[in-house]
């Protein structure tokens, strides 16, 4: 099989290197900025191109690992090159329609995972959703998605919509809230890394417990005068509305739904 990586950003990266270790052929990394493109090619010992011009026209898929906003007009630059290929987006909240009309054959390969070029990722234990247009661009995209993950699904664009959504919580928020936890450390002289035990088993509670039997603290058991005296503590008035609103949340989680009843 043979490939051209759009883009050189996080997904990009891991993506063509995941591809190159199983054995497909990267022939071209595409970026508008050409410095850009020569770092990831180096690593991938292929070309680097910065104008459609020179994109090959007989690659099997086109990958387009680009930011969300800019799928659509980055498919339309590619499109008069990749017509004997299949086109796909790597994205988990973009719908494979955005491509309708760049390709007779397109799709969507979204591996759910947190990205960065700094750390590594085994690739064949990330999840990865696939959606195509028709039965060839379908072969090529499950084809390739097996190559380089052990869990290959396919989800259309609403439940992959879906997919993203809830990742952004476990994932982004969860991040999100490691950070506020730094700021209030920071302010102490306390180091983060003291948390990574508690981040670490609070993660891995989850390998075997779902969720809510996982949750502890105060929130669970409604203590109001420890949630009451932390909240006093946050001087900035946003940290303090996201304690509120995650107090109310998860207290509401664990309060029982009333039921109907009658008496006899």
């Amino acid at each position: 099989m043979r490939v051209v990586i759009i883009g050189s950003g996080n997904l990009a990266t891991h993506l063509s290197l995941a591809l190159k270790g199983a054995g497909v052929e990267v022939a071209q990394v595409y970026d508008r900025t050409l410095a850009h493109a020569l770092t990831l090619a180096d690593r991938l010992d292929c070309e680097a191109i910065c104008t459609v011009s020179d994109m090959v026209v007989d690659a099997d898929a086109y990958i387009i690992a680009v930011k969300d906003d800019a799928i659509a007009s980055v498919a339309k630059q590619i499109a008069s090159a990749a017509q004997n290929g299949v086109v796909l987006h790597t994205a988990g909240s973009v719908p494979m329609t955005v491509l309708d009309g760049v390709a007779r054959h397109y799709g969507v390969f979204y591996p759910m995972q947190t990205f960065s070029k700094t750390r590594e990722v085994d690739f064949r234990s990330v999840p990865c959703f696939i959606e195509a247009s028709d039965g060839e661009a379908m072969a090529v995209i499950k084809a390739m998605a097996q190559q380089v993950c052990d869990t290959v699904q396919e989800a259309d664009s609403h439940k992959r919509e879906r997919l993203h959504l809830a990742a952004v919580f476990a994932n982004n928020f969860t991040n999100h809230c490691y950070r506020l936890a730094e700021q209030i450390l920071e302010a102490e002289n306390l180091d983060f890394k003291l948390f990574l035990p508690l981040i670490a088993e609070t993660a891995n509670k989850v390998q075997t417990m779902q969720p809510k039997e996982a949750q502890t603290g105060p929130m669970v058991r409604y203590d109001v005068n420890v949630m009451n005296k932390q909240m006093n503590m946050l001087t900035n008035e946003r940290m303090r509305e996201i304690y509120r609103l995650m107090a109310e949340s998860i207290h509401a989680d664990y309060t029982p739904t009333p039921t109907n009843s009658t008496n006899s």
